[in-house]
């Protein structure tokens, strides 16, 4: 039988359940360690997820049990968890939650959604995307180290075209690079645009990158993979725990860190201890991919 504990937050009584559960076996990381971890980076995390519909990736006996996708807000939510429809191909919507205060990113980390998913769009315009997303994902025996190094030389490409670009781990064995643009635009133009920049990228690095979606092409290589910027996407939000051994995040660093893992074979990885203290020391380094405005060039200038 599940024990609950009652607890308020921000003026919301919620019921906590099972918070000895363990999470990460590995770690010796609780449920209640999870929520902790959420809680405390809420100022930072939060911004990120305002009025963006949010999947949930659900792992209710903890990261080495079974786990499952949830899209649609769950009937059982309480009232005050915000929600958006989002359309899907067929014509119908399906309607998401919202994590747009601290009351509902406890309420979600209590069902154990250990992931936070989230769109590029927010809830008032589902074909503006806010950003690009890259995700740099190393087909072995590549690494995050190789990733780092094609990063560099994205940025290079970005710097080229007068864009300021930001980077994030995927807390798992990837990089991602995003590049705000909080001006109007369509997931038309940016999926057309990183998809050629992506093809520029494998003509110039042959031999370790590859645009190509078959899997089969990736051994060895980095992936970018340019196909997140559409509208029925989502990508693991910053600041997001990832289901691991440990407790690993999807974490904002700088570039000077992407150059030195590169130069020094230094593998990039953070665990939540790990940026809370970031966090703590630098603030939210990723803020600027929320308010920077610049304007996506013509497909033609990459």
């Amino acid at each position: 039988m599940a024990t609950k504990t009652a607890v308020e937050v921000d003026g919301r009584t919620l019921s906590l359940t099972n918070l000895d559960k363990v999470f990460y076996p590995k770690a010796g990381v609780t449920k209640a360690d999870v929520i902790h971890y959420y809680a405390q980076i809420a100022p930072y995390l939060l911004p990120h997820l305002h009025d963006r519909a949010i999947t949930m990736k659900r792992y209710p006996d903890g990261v080495d049990g079974d786990y499952f996708y949830e899209k649609e807000a769950p009937s059982h939510r309480p009232k005050w968890v915000q929600t958006t429809k989002v359309a899907k191909g067929s014509g119908d919507s399906i309607n998401y939650c919202m994590i747009n205060d601290l009351p509902s990113l406890v309420w979600v980390a209590n069902l154990a959604d250990l992931e936070l998913h989230t769109f590029l769009h927010q809830a008032t315009d589902d074909d503006r995307p806010t950003m690009m997303a890259f995700d740099l994902d190393p087909g072995p025996p590549a690494d995050i180290v190789l990733c780092c190094k094609i990063a560099l030389d994205l940025k290079a490409v970005f710097d080229e075209l007068g864009l300021q670009s930001f980077a994030k781990t995927s807390g798992s064995k990837g990089l991602q690079i995003y590049v705000p643009l909080n001006t109007p635009t369509t997931y038309e133009k940016t999926k057309t645009f990183a998809h050629t920049l992506a093809g520029r990228l494998e003509e110039e690095h042959p031999d370790e990158v590859v645009s190509n979606m078959k899997k089969s092409s990736r051994q060895g290589k980095v992936f970018i993979d340019w196909s997140q910027n559409d509208d029925h996407k989502t990508t693991v939000s910053v600041y997001s725990l990832r289901a691991k051994e440990q407790p690993t995040v999807s974490t904002p660093v700088f570039w000077e860190e992407v150059a030195q893992s590169s130069k020094k074979k230094r593998p990039l990885s953070f665990t939540s201890d790990d940026v809370l203290a970031r966090a703590e020391k630098h603030g939210d380094i990723f803020a600027p991919v929320l308010s920077l405005k610049q304007k996506l060039p013509p497909v033609g200038k990459v």
